[in-house]
């Protein structure tokens, strides 16, 4: 008998004017894009730490496609198109072991198949969040 993966909580969103901002914490890797990008939106220090009516919702979203494992994502309200994905998708490894992928993407995981259009994918096998990196392995020292 195969058991299931119990359901992952799903990922906390913060609604704005225009733009609905949703945040995953297990995918989140600190590359403190969104803190150095748009700080009176993005405030760890702030609760709720992130208040997307504190910009336009173009900078918001600019600022979130920088996110490079996709823990940030948006869903525009305001009739402009969501996320569109890089063309042509892109591929990086890096040298401790994570791959950066850019793109339309389908994402194979334990809760099935997700789309994607940034993730950070574990190359070491050391992750209790398959298939995304959460540095637990030898992609520690990444940052």
């Amino acid at each position: 008998m195969t058991s299931k993966p119990p359901p992952r909580p799903a990922a906390k969103s913060y609604d704005g004017e225009g733009i609905v901002v949703g945040f995953d914490a297990h995918r989140c890797l600190h590359a403190a894009e969104c803190v150095r990008g748009l700080p009176t939106v993005f405030d760890v220090d702030r609760r709720p730490w992130v208040q997307p009516d504190n910009a336009p919702a173009d900078e918001v979203a600019e600022v979130i496609h920088r996110c490079p494992s996709g823990a940030l994502q948006y869903h525009r309200t305001d009739g402009m198109p969501d996320e569109v994905p890089d063309v042509p998708t892109h591929v990086s490894l890096h040298a401790d072991g994570v791959l950066h992928v850019r793109g339309d993407l389908e994402v194979a995981t334990p809760y099935g198949p997700r789309h994607e259009t940034r993730v950070m994918l574990c190359g070491c096998g050391a992750t209790a969040n398959t298939p995304y990196c959460d540095h637990s392995g030898s992609c520690a020292g990444h940052g």
